[in-house]
C-alpha cells in the first residue's frame, strides 16, 4: 500500500507526529493496522516490529508524548516511553555501535521515535517546527541555512498562504 501522507522524510519522531494531517478533514494513518503497516514500512522498521494492536497502542502513546513534549515542553510522557528500553553500547569489528534494547518488541518503534526526539532536542530544538499555515498540523525539522523556513512544504502550504495574502491585497 502507498503512504497517503502529504509530507514524508522527516526524522522519525516528527514523522510519527505527521501520521495525523488535514485533507479537508482530519486524517490519521495510525487509525488501523493497515496504517501501522504503512508507517512501519516507511520508517524502515517493517522487519523489526509486528503489525498488531500492542505495537499500535505503544506508537499512539509515543505520538501523544512527543506531541506534548514539542508543543508544551512536557517530559513525563516521553520519559515513560523511554523507560521501555535502553541503549547498549558495543565495540564491534566495524567500530562502536549503539544497540537499542527493548524488552517488549511492541515498544521498539515507539521507543525509537522517543529516542529520536531526544537526539533532535539535543542538537537543534529550535529547528523543530510546526507548519505556519493555520489549517496545517504537520511538523518538520528546519534545515534551511538561515533557519527561516515556515511551512512544511512551500509547494502546498507556502503557496496557499502567499496566494491568500495576494488575494486579500487585491481586494482591499
Amino acid at each position: 500500500m502507498r503512504d497517503p501522507r502529504p509530507h514524508l522524510g522527516e526524522p522519525l519522531a516528527l514523522d510519527l507526529l505527521n501520521t495525523r494531517w488535514m485533507d479537508g478533514a482530519p486524517r490519521d494513518l495510525l487509525g488501523d493496522l493497515d496504517g501501522l503497516r504503512i508507517w512501519l514500512t516507511s520508517a524502515g522498521m517493517a522487519d523489526r516490529a509486528r503489525v498488531d494492536r500492542r505495537t499500535l497502542e505503544a506508537l499512539l502513546t509515543a505520538r501523544t508524548a512527543i506531541l506534548e513534549a514539542v508543543l508544551q515542553g512536557a517530559r513525563d510522557g516521553v520519559n515513560d516511553v523511554l523507560d521501555h528500553g535502553r541503549i547498549r553500547r558495543m565495540l564491534t569489528a566495524e567500530g562502536p555501535v549503539d544497540v537499542p534494547e527493548v524488552a517488549d518488541p511492541a515498544w521498539l518503534p515507539a521507543w525509537m521515535a522517543a529516542d529520536n526526539l531526544l537526539h533532535l532536542m539535543a542538537t537543534a530544538p529550535e529547528r523543530i517546527r510546526q507548519c505556519a499555515h493555520p489549517d496545517c498540523v504537520l511538523f518538520f525539522l528546519d534545515t534551511s541555512k538561515n533557519a527561516a523556513r515556515r511551512w512544511h512544504s512551500m509547494a502546498s502550504c507556502g503557496n496557499r498562504a502567499k496566494a491568500a495574502r495576494h488575494y486579500a491585497a487585491k481586494r482591499s
